[in-house]
Protein backbone atom coordinates (compact mmCIF):
# COMPACT_ATOMS: atom_id res chain seq x y z
CA UNK A 1 0.00 0.00 0.00
CA UNK A 2 1.59 3.35 -0.80
CA UNK A 3 2.42 5.81 1.71
CA UNK A 4 0.33 8.75 1.79
CA UNK A 5 1.05 12.53 1.92
CA UNK A 6 0.65 12.65 6.16
CA UNK A 7 2.98 9.65 6.23
CA UNK A 8 5.60 11.42 4.55
CA UNK A 9 8.41 12.62 7.16
CA UNK A 10 8.55 16.18 7.92
CA UNK A 11 12.38 16.88 7.56
CA UNK A 12 14.98 15.25 5.19
CA UNK A 13 17.04 12.54 7.31
CA UNK A 14 19.50 13.04 9.53
CA UNK A 15 22.09 11.36 7.52
CA UNK A 16 20.86 13.16 3.83
CA UNK A 17 21.10 16.07 6.31
CA UNK A 18 24.54 15.69 7.70
CA UNK A 19 26.15 14.77 4.40
CA UNK A 20 24.71 18.27 2.69
CA UNK A 21 25.70 20.61 5.42
CA UNK A 22 29.42 19.13 4.57
CA UNK A 23 29.37 20.00 1.02
CA UNK A 24 30.24 23.28 -0.08
CA UNK A 25 31.16 24.83 3.95
CA UNK A 26 32.17 28.07 2.11
CA UNK A 27 29.22 29.08 1.61
CA UNK A 28 28.14 29.81 4.65
CA UNK A 29 24.26 29.84 5.97
CA UNK A 30 23.56 29.40 1.85
CA UNK A 31 23.13 25.63 1.62
CA UNK A 32 21.21 23.86 -1.29
CA UNK A 33 17.95 24.19 0.30
CA UNK A 34 18.41 28.26 -0.91
CA UNK A 35 16.33 28.35 -4.06
CA UNK A 36 16.30 32.01 -4.22
CA UNK A 37 18.63 33.57 -7.97
CA UNK A 38 21.51 34.97 -5.40
CA UNK A 39 22.50 37.20 -8.03
CA UNK A 40 19.11 38.63 -8.25
CA UNK A 41 18.61 39.01 -4.26
CA UNK A 42 22.64 40.74 -3.98
CA UNK A 43 21.63 43.38 -6.84
CA UNK A 44 17.53 44.00 -5.08
CA UNK A 45 19.21 44.38 -1.66
CA UNK A 46 22.18 46.61 -2.99
CA UNK A 47 19.72 48.76 -4.25
CA UNK A 48 17.96 48.75 -1.26
CA UNK A 49 21.05 49.45 0.43
CA UNK A 50 21.49 52.51 -1.30
CA UNK A 51 18.28 53.65 -0.86
CA UNK A 52 18.47 53.65 2.78
CA UNK A 53 21.42 55.19 2.95
CA UNK A 54 19.84 57.79 0.53
CA UNK A 55 17.48 58.36 3.11
CA UNK A 56 19.38 58.09 6.18
CA UNK A 57 21.48 60.96 4.48
CA UNK A 58 18.32 63.18 3.22
CA UNK A 59 16.68 62.70 7.18
CA UNK A 60 20.39 63.77 8.36
CA UNK A 61 20.11 67.14 6.56
CA UNK A 62 16.17 67.75 7.61
CA UNK A 63 16.85 67.12 11.27
CA UNK A 64 19.69 69.48 10.71
CA UNK A 65 17.62 72.38 8.42
CA UNK A 66 14.81 72.10 10.55
CA UNK A 67 13.90 75.71 11.84
CA UNK A 68 10.85 77.26 13.14
CA UNK A 69 8.68 77.68 16.26
CA UNK A 70 7.37 73.96 15.54
CA UNK A 71 10.90 72.14 14.10
CA UNK A 72 12.13 71.10 17.00
CA UNK A 73 9.71 68.00 17.45
CA UNK A 74 9.66 67.62 13.67
CA UNK A 75 13.71 67.54 13.91
CA UNK A 76 13.74 65.00 16.68
CA UNK A 77 11.33 62.98 14.52
CA UNK A 78 13.82 63.16 11.09
CA UNK A 79 16.76 62.15 13.67
CA UNK A 80 14.93 59.20 14.28
CA UNK A 81 13.93 58.19 11.41
CA UNK A 82 17.78 58.53 10.14
CA UNK A 83 18.66 56.14 13.12
CA UNK A 84 16.23 53.62 12.18
CA UNK A 85 17.27 54.29 8.42
CA UNK A 86 20.96 53.55 8.91
CA UNK A 87 20.11 50.32 11.12
CA UNK A 88 17.85 48.78 8.24
CA UNK A 89 21.08 49.65 6.00
CA UNK A 90 23.03 47.76 8.01
CA UNK A 91 20.61 44.95 8.44
CA UNK A 92 21.10 45.11 4.44
CA UNK A 93 24.69 44.82 4.44
CA UNK A 94 24.82 42.05 6.96
CA UNK A 95 22.67 39.86 4.61
CA UNK A 96 24.75 41.02 1.47
CA UNK A 97 27.53 39.28 3.35
CA UNK A 98 25.46 36.03 4.49
CA UNK A 99 24.76 35.55 0.67
CA UNK A 100 27.82 35.71 -0.32
CA UNK A 101 27.95 39.34 -1.55
CA UNK A 102 29.52 42.46 -1.58
CA UNK A 103 27.36 45.51 0.03
CA UNK A 104 28.21 48.70 -2.36
CA UNK A 105 28.53 51.75 -0.26
CA UNK A 106 30.53 53.67 -3.02
CA UNK A 107 28.91 57.03 -3.73
CA UNK A 108 29.50 56.38 -7.03
CA UNK A 109 26.45 55.62 -8.49
CA UNK A 110 24.25 55.65 -4.98
CA UNK A 111 21.68 58.17 -6.46
CA UNK A 112 21.18 55.73 -9.71
CA UNK A 113 20.99 52.68 -7.44
CA UNK A 114 18.48 54.62 -5.11
CA UNK A 115 14.79 54.11 -5.39
CA UNK A 116 14.60 57.07 -3.30
CA UNK A 117 15.65 60.15 -4.18
CA UNK A 118 17.43 62.66 -2.51
CA UNK A 119 15.28 65.84 -2.28
CA UNK A 120 15.94 68.46 -0.12
CA UNK A 121 12.89 70.27 0.41
CA UNK A 122 12.85 74.36 1.15
CA UNK A 123 10.53 74.66 4.39
CA UNK A 124 9.69 72.26 7.07
CA UNK A 125 6.63 70.96 5.29
CA UNK A 126 8.54 70.62 1.82
CA UNK A 127 10.65 68.19 3.95
CA UNK A 128 8.11 66.64 5.51
CA UNK A 129 6.37 66.00 2.05
CA UNK A 130 9.70 64.61 0.62
CA UNK A 131 9.95 62.00 3.35
CA UNK A 132 7.05 60.99 2.47
CA UNK A 133 7.57 60.28 -1.19
CA UNK A 134 10.49 58.42 -0.29
CA UNK A 135 8.95 55.79 2.44
CA UNK A 136 5.72 55.94 -0.11
CA UNK A 137 8.52 54.81 -2.66
CA UNK A 138 9.80 52.88 0.01
CA UNK A 139 7.20 50.76 1.01
CA UNK A 140 5.98 49.55 -2.68
CA UNK A 141 9.89 48.90 -2.99
CA UNK A 142 9.75 46.41 -0.18
CA UNK A 143 6.03 44.83 -0.86
CA UNK A 144 7.43 44.01 -4.19
CA UNK A 145 11.20 42.49 -2.94
CA UNK A 146 8.78 40.51 -0.83
CA UNK A 147 6.10 39.39 -3.14
CA UNK A 148 9.58 38.59 -5.26
CA UNK A 149 11.15 36.27 -2.46
CA UNK A 150 8.21 33.83 -1.12
CA UNK A 151 9.59 31.24 0.09
CA UNK A 152 12.64 31.02 -2.09
CA UNK A 153 14.60 32.92 0.47
CA UNK A 154 12.46 33.35 4.02
CA UNK A 155 15.56 34.76 6.36
CA UNK A 156 15.83 37.70 3.60
CA UNK A 157 11.81 38.38 3.15
CA UNK A 158 11.39 38.30 6.89
CA UNK A 159 14.36 40.70 7.11
CA UNK A 160 12.22 42.95 4.39
CA UNK A 161 9.11 42.14 5.94
CA UNK A 162 10.39 43.81 9.20
CA UNK A 163 11.76 46.99 7.63
CA UNK A 164 8.50 47.50 5.35
CA UNK A 165 6.71 47.56 8.67
CA UNK A 166 8.88 50.17 9.71
CA UNK A 167 8.65 51.99 6.85
CA UNK A 168 5.27 52.39 7.07
CA UNK A 169 5.20 53.45 10.73
CA UNK A 170 7.50 56.09 9.73
CA UNK A 171 4.94 57.29 6.88
CA UNK A 172 1.94 57.53 9.31
CA UNK A 173 4.71 59.78 11.55
CA UNK A 174 4.72 62.05 8.49
CA UNK A 175 1.12 62.17 7.81
CA UNK A 176 0.72 62.99 11.37
CA UNK A 177 3.30 65.69 11.04
CA UNK A 178 1.58 66.93 7.78
CA UNK A 179 -1.69 67.16 9.39
CA UNK A 180 -0.35 68.96 12.37
CA UNK A 181 1.33 71.63 10.87
CA UNK A 182 -1.13 72.21 7.78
Amino acid sequence: MPKKPADKPFLTDIKTLRKRAREHIEQGAVTAGYTADRTVVIRLLNEALATEIVCVLRYKRHFFMASGITAQGVAQEFLQHANEEQAHADQIAQRIVQLGGAPNFSPDGMLTRSHAEYAEGDSLLDMIREDLVAERIAIDSYREMVAYLGSNDPTTRRMLEGILAMEEEHADDLVTLLEELA
